[in-house]
Formats: C-alpha cells, structure tokens, sequence
C-alpha cells in the first residue's frame, strides 16, 4: 500500500494548507469509509448523492486515521488534527493514484469489455503469480473510485497489476487508463450493457477503445478479433501499437481449440501460436476465450507454458460469477453478479451442457441498462431457452415479465413462473422450493440491483 510522509501527500495530490509540524506523518494506505478505516491510514471522505464523507471525520480519526484530506468547501472542523485542504477529494484520490503509479516500477495490465473482464482479470493474475509479484482489482473496484483505490493500496514492490476498467458512457475509460498508464491492454468484447446511456454497440466499442489513450506507442494491445464493429474501429487509429486478437476465428493470432468441457472445467490448446494441452477448473466454453486473452498477455510478459498450466489450476475468482454451489440435493449455478442478453445465452449454454441433473431450472431477473429495446431483447431471451433442455422457467422483475412471456410458447403455462414486482421475491423463492426435485440444477441470473444472491442463499439454506 503507499507509504508516504504527509508532505509528499500534499504535493502528489495538489493540495495545501497542511501544518509544518505534520509534514513528517507518514500515512500507511488510504480509505474512503470513515467504518472501515485502519490504524495509519488518510481518510479521504468523498460526497456522493446521499451522504457526505466529511460528515464523518470524528468516526474516521476514533478508527486511527491519522490524516484528512478535505475539500475547501467543506466547513473545517475544529480539531488539532492533519488536513490537506482540495478543491475536490474524489479529484484528488484520482492524482493521488494517479503520482503514486507514475512513481512505480509496476508493469500495468489494463482490462475492460461488455462481459468476462473479471474473469480475465483473475485468469491473468493467476498465470502471471507464478513469476511475478502480482496484484489485481478486487471485487468490482474497477470504477472512477475502485480503480484509484485499487492502486493505492499496491505494494511498492508490486511487479504486476492486472486492472479491471468498467464503464457505462464516454469518457470514463479515458479517465481510468490516464490513471492507470496500463502497459498492455485487453477488451474482451462487446456486449448489449450501457445501451441505455450510449445507444448503439458502435458507440460501446468506441467507448471501450478510449482505454488505448493510456498507451504507449508498442505498447501491447489485445482484442477479440471475432467482433467486426472492434476491426473496423482499429482501422481508425493511427498510433503504432502492438496490436494482437483472440478468437474462434483462424483470422485471430490466438485461437483456442476446445478439447472437452464438463462440470470440472475445460480443456483445450491453442492451435495458433501451437500450445500444450491446458486444463482450466471454470465453467462454460466462454471461459476458454477469456483463458486465451489471459495466455496471450501472459505470453507477452514471459510466462512460460509450463507455468501457464500450473497458473490456470490456482485462479483466485470473483465470487457470483458462473460459480457453482452445492446445497442440499441441488446444485445452483450462481451467475448474480450482472446480466445481459449476450452473457444470458452464455450461462444457458453452460447449463445445457451440465449432465447427470435429474431437473434443470432456469431463475432470470431483469436485464438493465439496454436502452429503448429492452422489451424485445427480453422477449428474444424467453425465445431462445431450449424447453427440450431446461425444466422450469422462473422469471423476478417488471422486464422479466417479457421473457416469460416468450417462453410460455415454448414451455407451456405449467412451466412457467413471473413475479412482476421486486416485493414478490419470497414468493419467488416459495414457488421454486415447490417445484424442486433432489438433484436439480438450478441457474441464478439477473442484473446486480435485484440481489439474486439472496434467492441463492435462501435455496441453499432450505
């Protein structure tokens, strides 16, 4: 994590106004949540919506904060306390990142697309550990605040950062990678999510290539060459990269072969550039993509094949993404995280291919965020489930209400189940309880605003 005196603090975020007397305080990390502050640490309290940061600097210096940086227009509180005074604090974590990385010898990998972005990110920091000193976003720190945050608390002798960058409009990946510098950079796709806000998939692939602004001239670049609207973009740009894709496409500089998949995982090689056989403990024929874009970085960095293949069998994943959990006579394919109609398909495919399940049910929650055709993107979801496939269809929210619908003309009325109204979810959860067999297998999907973690977990405890 940065270690700093209270001095160079100062001067990497542009602030002023601190003590002479605290210039020597050395800060050990940084936090924006005055209840999870650590001993050592600068609180840096932000403003959102629907609270204020700054209303909480008593709790922040009773947790051991022993700095404050604070916004000008704030009222100063009127304490013996190190303040350095900003115009904005959430301006201000963004350049304190920002200096910290300029002053490391870090190699950066930064990562953004519509979906597998975090499961690339942990494939890639898997692959690279095994050479490296390695560290990784966590969680869904991959945001104006997450990303910045994920910077400072890297150790000084970090070697390797592996950045997951999201967004949901224009200028935001221009943002995260002017923070980030990254020295590689991947986009693994583009999807249907932020439709709302950039309308078109051309604007979402022109929105997700702003992450080359943090690039250097040879600076590696990979894409998923399988997506036309990314070639035709790339015809655009005119800095000389080092520019690589991956895909099913023999087109593509790296393209995966698929050997099996199952429960256990998948197995494949690549067959350009010709590799050994690999084995990866994840889910679903997507995860062989995402495992090819992480190799091919991996490749870029050294990592040699045999600790390739060590690497893919030690992944730290993030949770509620295609994760399978056991309960009770059922197993449920926890995929809660997000959701859109291109990594719905996805998860339904992954569960056609599961075998040995007496039952298979399918609970999907609302898609967000997929603008002005969001109705008929629902409508094609509940036509594309297989009946011959899936047993019992279970719809939550007032957009999923479509994809029942749909699917009632394929399944029949006695398969079929929507609960319109987010206030119905125990209704939900009594109504699956009642159709369950032992061994069923049972597939978990929505947009993370509907907490389908808690259909999850009121399954597995039942």
């Amino acid at each position: 994590m940065i270690t700093r005196s209270l001095q160079e603090i100062e001067t990497m975020c542009s602030g002023t106004g601190l003590k002479d007397k605290y210039s020597d305080i050395v800060i050990k990390g940084v936090c924006t949540d005055s209840r999870n502050i650590i001993h050592g640490q600068l609180f840096i309290p932000l403003i959102g919506e629907n609270f204020n940061g700054h209303d909480f600097i008593t709790m922040a210096i009773g947790k051991g904060a022993v700095a404050c940086i604070w916004s000008k227009d704030e009222t100063m509180p009127d304490l013996d306390f190190p303040f350095i005074l900003v115009e904005d604090t959430t301006k201000a974590l963004q350049e304190l990142a920002k200096s910290y990385r300029s002053q490391l010898n870090t190699k950066v990998i930064g990562i953004t697309g519509s979906n597998g972005k975090t499961s690339t990110k942990d494939i890639l920091a898997g692959l690279l550990k095994t050479q490296y000193k390695t560290h990784k976003t966590l969680g869904n720190f991959n945001n104006y605040i997450g990303l910045p945050l994920t910077i400072l608390s890297m150790d000084e002798d970090t070697e390797m950062a592996v950045l997951e960058m999201g967004m949901d409009n224009f200028g935001q990946i221009e943002l995260l990678t002017s923070i980030a510098r990254p020295d590689a950079a991947v986009i693994t796709n583009i999807g249907e999510a932020h439709l709302e806000d950039l309308k078109t998939r051309e604007n979402i692939a022109k929105a997700k290539l702003e992450i080359l602004k943090g690039l250097k001239p040879n600076d590696f670049f990979l894409y998923y060459g399988d997506e036309s609207l990314l070639k035709k973009e790339m015809n655009n740009i005119s800095i000389d990269y080092n520019i690589k894709t991956f895909g099913n496409d023999s087109s593509n500089d790296y393209q995966p072969e698929i050997l099996f998949v199952n429960e256990t995982g998948d197995s494949f090689y690549l067959k350009e550039p010709k590799s050994p056989e690999f084995f990866i403990p994840m889910l679903g024929e997507h995860q062989v993509l995402n495992a090819t874009a992480a190799i091919a970085v991996a490749r870029y960095f050294g990592i040699s094949y045999e600790n390739i293949e060590k690497g893919l069998l030690n992944i730290e994943k993030t949770g509620m993404r295609n994760e399978l959990i056991k309960g009770n006579n059922i197993t449920i394919l926890n995929d809660s995280y997000k959701s859109n109609p291109s990594s719905v398909l996805v998860a339904l495919n992954t569960m056609y291919f599961m075998e040995g399940y007496d039952q298979k049910i399918v609970v999907l929650g609302d898609m967000q965020g997929l603008g002005d055709d969001e109705i008929n993107m629902h409508k094609e979801i509940g036509l594309k489930i297989d009946s011959s496939k899936i047993d019992y269809v279970f719809t939550y929210g007032p957009l999923s209400k479509h994809i029942a619908e749909s699917a009632v003309l394929n399944f029949g009325k006695d398969k079929v189940y929507s609960f319109e109204s987010l206030d119905h979810k125990n209704k939900l959860i009594e109504k699956i309880k009642e159709v369950i067999k032992p061994n069923s297998l049972i597939l978990t999907k929505a947009s993370r605003a509907l907490a389908m973690e808690e259909v999850v977990e009121s399954l597995i405890g039942s």
